[in-house]
């Protein structure tokens, strides 16, 4: 683990007063670090060995959804959290409103561990001003290749087999599911054309949506381990979790060779933290090597985002490579034009 200069000189003050009145641990809110992350997604034994490392007490809050985190952060959440983690496209927008705090590379050596295709896929912080990324992943196709023909299309075109039909399910994600169809027609998933945008609409609603049971984010990793579905769009963590090793084998998990919609989750540190300094070591821990290994081994993914990673994983099994996210396209904010997307939604939702 690097540390910077400065944060040894904090633990060095506490080492030396510690023999007569007792370490507080760090300047700010009696030594806490304050973290609102995804639930379950941050594992608890980095957590406990960062707390050991530096004397810092982690606290931790949970957010469901982009929208919720950001509807607390508008509210004046932001002066709560030391380190927020939300998706690119929220890193986006908490830029332009002047939300973040400029980083100090000074205090990240561990950046150099950063993979370069973040910077291919990160275009709203290429350079690391005000996020380093925590996880870069994709959603993509579980089949169930015990219960499907074995001749099944591995691409987004398995939705429109209706000989699964009655056995499927999409994402309850308007970028998700649009984007999929997007790309499946060979366009940007970012696209906002209003002529691609209505074929992808046509597609889903006249091709896919009949063979579907419902458009599922919640409890499509229960649902496929029930056997209730034998093909669903997915996050792998989520439906791997859910299935015990030894059937892993019998689940076929693929992101379709023409790309998907691909996610990059940050960190970063909100402007108003009160303890700046210990945000900075915290990202920089999680960005060691050996640390970013555990986060991988913990949830079985694969090192698409630390380049030094790999050779400390004790996992053999990954759901997917890096080579795996080339085609595919990241979230991007749409700014005004998210509406168009809004509008045809609904008629695939509830129509």
């Amino acid at each position: 683990m690097h540390k910077t200069s400065r944060f040894f000189l904090i633990l060095l003050v506490c080492i030396l007063i510690v023999s007569s009145v007792g370490c507080k641990k760090s300047s700010g809110r009696n030594g806490k670090l304050y973290l609102y992350n995804w639930t379950y997604y941050t594992p608890d034994s980095l957590v406990e060995q960062f707390e050991k490392e530096t004397g810092i007490d982690v606290v931790i809050d949970n957010f469901a959804s982009n929208e919720e985190m950001f509807a607390k952060i508008m509210a004046g959440g932001n002066e709560g959290y030391d380190v927020i983690f939300p998706s690119s496209d929220y890193t986006a927008i908490m830029i332009k409103l002047g939300l973040l705090a400029e980083l100090d590379h000074n205090l990240l050596p561990n950046l150099k561990y950063l993979s370069p295709l973040f910077k291919e896929k990160a275009a709203y912080d290429p350079t690391y001003r005000y996020s380093v990324p925590y996880f870069m992943g994709s959603s993509g196709i579980a089949v169930n290749t015990e219960r499907v023909p074995s001749d099944y299309d591995r691409t987004w075109a398995i939705f429109a087999d209706a000989r699964m039909a009655g056995s499927m399910s999409m994402l309850d994600d308007m970028r998700e599911v649009m984007g999929a169809a997007l790309k499946h027609l060979g366009y940007s998933g970012n696209s906002t054309d209003i002529e691609e945008l209505q074929r992808a609409t046509d597609l889903i609603n006249t091709q896919w949506k009949p063979n579907l049971v419902k458009f599922d984010s919640e409890s499509f990793g229960k649902a496929f381990s029930r056997g209730e579905f034998v093909v669903v769009h997915a996050y792998p963590e989520n439906v791997f979790a859910e299935i015990s090793a030894d059937k892993w084998s019998t689940i076929d998990f693929f992101i379709p060779p023409e790309g998907g919609m691909m996610y990059i989750d940050n960190m970063v540190i909100p402007k108003g933290a009160r303890n700046n300094q210990a945000a900075h070591a915290f990202i920089n821990f999680i960005h060691d090597p050996k640390n970013y290994a555990v986060f991988l081994d913990t949830f079985s993914l694969p090192p698409t985002t630390n380049t030094g990673a790999s050779a400390f994983m004790k996992t053999e099994h990954s759901f997917f490579s890096i080579e795996d996210l080339s085609n595919s396209d990241n979230i991007s904010d749409l700014g005004s034009k998210l509406e168009l997307y809004n509008e045809l939604w609904q008629t695939i939702r509830y129509q």
